[in-house]
């Protein structure tokens, strides 16, 4: 198995669109009748940082922050193909979109993941994150959960 291969680009990258199709589709299947509630807070239009991951020159992986506020990024769209998963991919996803936050002098990254998605909470916290309260449109939403980490300077 070759390594894995990271690239920053933006949302109107071809894979990165194809892999945000088949996120959504897993999480209508995850989240039910309240997809459609989460849908209207993950659209990609215009989102300048992404992380496409390939493996083989296929589009495996990928993830994308975008400003939270002056200090902190959203995390956004982190999703690995069923067929590539339990192999560290996110993480190294994550460790990349972590990197170039900082590398834009953001000091912390939010995020927003599901309780129907145990393993996303694991891998968080297995990296540093910590379970916050719920923030913005979130805040009173039963299936969220917030988390936040503080990012080390380099």
């Amino acid at each position: 198995m070759s390594d894995l291969t990271l690239i920053r680009t933006d949302s109107n990258n071809t894979d990165f669109r194809e892999l945000v199709i088949l996120l959504d589709k897993d999480l209508a299947i995850r989240d039910g009748a309240e997809h459609t509630f989460y849908a209207q807070f993950n659209k990609v239009d215009a989102i300048k940082e992404v992380v496409v991951a390939y493996q083989n020159q296929t589009p495996v992986a990928c993830g994308a922050i975008k400003p939270f506020s002056d200090t902190a990024v959203e995390v956004k769209r982190m999703f690995v193909h069923p067929d590539y998963r339990k192999k560290g991919y996110a993480a190294k996803i994550l460790t990349e979109l972590e990197n170039w936050a900082a590398e834009l002098s953001f000091s912390k990254c939010v995020l927003e993941t599901g309780k129907r998605q145990p393993e996303a909470i694991s891998l968080y916290q297995k990296v540093g994150y910590q379970i916050t309260p719920n923030y913005g449109q979130y805040i009173g939403v039963d299936n969220s959960v917030c988390m936040s980490k503080t990012l080390s300077k380099s």
